[in-house]
């Protein structure tokens, strides 16, 4: 019997992993600039988080969560996003307290979402996130999106469209809310079941339905902007004036609401338009989140941030046709023959390493000819040939394996002669 992994996971080979590993790092280097700092947090969370952060008239609560009973009679469940989590921790530990305000944090690791697999969407899945809490300034909001277009652009990515929305405040969202109730409850049941239970919850979701999207009472429902007070035109005013500032450019769209219920305010995407990329076109996503902390227990604190994943950002480098420079090589081989040589050599190898050189060497007993096709597979700088003759007479020979030159040089200062190469 072959075990096969789940399906709408993936096993991320060598050779492909290093692609993951440079985004990361340019993540992080880039969040360092930002001064954003980075955050770990649980890998499933009592279930009551999601539910009271995320809204229970979204698809993730509705239909995506994987949630289960612990030994304890607990329900938990594998965190489907990232924001809940850094919110949770943010109240838990008291950051509001810290003389530092906002509170900026990042966020890489895995999120569970149980829907239909397709390209670049999987079951499993690594989002890289950022949030900044306690500032309701909308020039933290441009930060924000500067930040995730920032990420993007230093990957090669230029098939890019930031689309913005204002989802309002309180009173605006209000006001709203009874317009597309008016909008659409004397047809409402021409609409999927899940809209019709949304209609009274939180109408807007169903603006943000994918089955019912072509319906015609979609293209003429209420727009949010129009029921925007003056507060909030003022605010989403601001973040276009500064998004201009940093010529960012960016278009408004009145129908982004995003799935998430915990947004206000500021709303954004940022999308690939890269020819062959798919149906799906989002790249990242976010929007500000003021309520959120006092709804799970904490003291007012606004926040804004946004999640992207990793998977989506290598399917829009691929379709871009960019390939990362992630094949390195290693400084130094060892090929080496005859017993007393490959004796010889396991220490070396280790010593080079101690002197933090990449090095390797042969393991499958294998004859020179083959060692130095496998020094070529893995691009090896040099190649140091060790036989039982250079053994005896205290000798190794060094070869650059770019100009074909070669060297004899004392074994005992081989260490010290390689690192003058360097």
């Amino acid at each position: 019997m072959s075990i096969n992994i789940p399906r709408g996971t993936q096993d991320i080979l060598p050779g492909e992993v290093e692609k993951w590993q440079l985004i990361e790092k340019k993540a992080r280097e880039l969040c360092e600039k930002f001064q954003y700092q980075e955050i770990r947090t649980p890998i499933f969370e009592h279930t009551e988080l999601f539910l009271r952060s995320v809204g229970d008239t979204t698809d993730i609560v509705q239909k995506e969560m994987y949630t289960f009973k612990d030994r304890g009679d607990r329900s938990v469940t594998l965190r489907p996003e990232g924001t809940a989590p850094v919110v949770r921790s943010y109240v838990e530990n008291k950051m509001y307290g810290d003389a530092s305000q906002p509170i900026k944090l990042y966020y890489m690791g895995q999120m569970f979402r149980y829907e239909r697999p397709q390209a670049g969407r999987y079951r499993q899945f690594v989002q890289f996130g950022a949030e900044a809490i306690g500032s309701a300034d909308p020039a933290i909001d441009v930060e924000i999106i500067a930040l995730a277009m920032t990420l993007y652009q230093s990957l090669g990515l230029k098939k890019l469209k930031l689309v913005i929305n204002s989802l309002g405040d309180k009173s605006s969202r209000a006001a709203h809310r009874e317009a597309l109730i008016n909008h659409f409850s004397p047809r409402i049941d021409e609409f999927c079941s899940d809209c019709q239970s949304r209609l009274e919850k939180n109408p807007m979701r169903i603006l943000d339905c994918k089955q019912d999207r072509d319906h015609e009472l979609m293209k003429t429902a209420p727009s949010i902007i129009d029921y925007l007070n003056d507060e909030s035109k003022s605010y989403f005013g601001k973040v276009q004036q500064y998004l201009t500032a940093l010529n960012i450019p960016f278009e408004v769209d009145p129908n982004l609401v995003r799935g998430l219920d915990y947004y206000n305010h500021t709303a954004f995407e940022v999308m690939s338009e890269a020819e062959g990329f798919g149906a799906i076109t989002t790249l990242c996503g976010g929007g500000r989140y003021n309520g959120l902390t006092e709804e799970i227990g904490g003291p007012e604190a606004p926040g804004i941030g946004f999640a992207m994943s990793i998977e989506r950002c290598i399917a829009a480098l691929a379709a871009e046709k960019i390939t990362l420079p992630t094949r390195e090589g290693i400084d130094c081989y060892l090929v080496a023959l005859g017993e007393e040589a490959k004796d010889y050599t396991v220490g070396l190898l280790y010593k080079l390493r101690q002197a933090g050189f990449s090095a390797e060497r042969d393991y499958l007993d294998r004859k020179i000819k083959a060692q130095f096709k496998a020094a070529d597979r893995i691009n090896a700088k040099y190649v140091a040939i060790l036989g039982e003759d250079e053994l005896k007479a205290n000798k190794i020979n060094l070869k650059s394996m770019e100009t074909g030159e070669q060297t004899e040089i004392e074994l005992d200062l081989f260490i010290e002669k390689f690192m003058a190469l360097h």
